[in-house]
């Protein structure tokens, strides 16, 4: 059977979307760095497959349920970080309420004993939203210097969980659950 792979995100919208887009194209176009081939976004369970569209099925009730039993919270995204010199991104700051309804997330995800874990994945979260990756390390200095002249600061809110499916050599929407409020 063809293994069919996907990724939980929670998606980005509005301004910092279209700032995200703006950024990440002129990165493009003035270091030559593809951009990632996902939406602005924030991972909540990193890429996995399965061959069995019932484990799918499976991942979409649970969700849903999940989104109309918890509500939207608050998340500002603000400034940049990077991780070593191969990952450049947007900081996300979580409210109190957002780190909680993550893990509780997590953990009913975990249910599901088919979706396999990294061992990376169990360590703390570091809320991001990457605008530039896998490029020549001898470009990072010159990408993070350009990137620091922009100073975003956007309130948004972990609202939505939305399950990415890797098609035609590109990340799309397969299905977007919005919370309850």
């Amino acid at each position: 059977m063809k293994k069919h792979r996907f990724v939980i995100v929670c998606l980005i919208n509005g301004d910092a979307l279209k700032f995200h887009e703006n950024l990440t194209s002129t990165i493009k176009s003035n270091f030559g760095v593809n951009p990632q081939k996902l939406p602005a976004h924030f991972t909540i369970k990193a890429p996995f497959e399965t061959d069995n569209l019932t484990n799918i099925s499976d991942l979409e009730n649970l969700i849903n349920k999940f989104c109309l039993t918890n509500s939207k919270s608050g998340i500002n995204l603000n400034g940049f970080n990077h991780f070593g010199n191969r990952v450049i991104y947007m900081n996300i700051n979580p409210s109190t309420e957002a780190v909680y309804t993550y893990k509780k997330f997590i953990d009913e995800l975990k249910k599901l004993t088919w979706l396999e874990w990294k061992s990376n994945e169990f360590k703390e979260k570091v809320f991001h939203c990457t605008v530039a990756t896998k490029f020549q390390q001898y470009k990072f200095q010159g990408i993070w210097d350009f990137v620091n002249n922009y100073s975003p600061n956007f309130q948004l809110h972990f609202d939505n969980i939305s399950i990415l499916s890797w098609e035609n050599n590109h990340w799309k929407t397969f299905r977007e659950f919005k919370f309850n409020s």
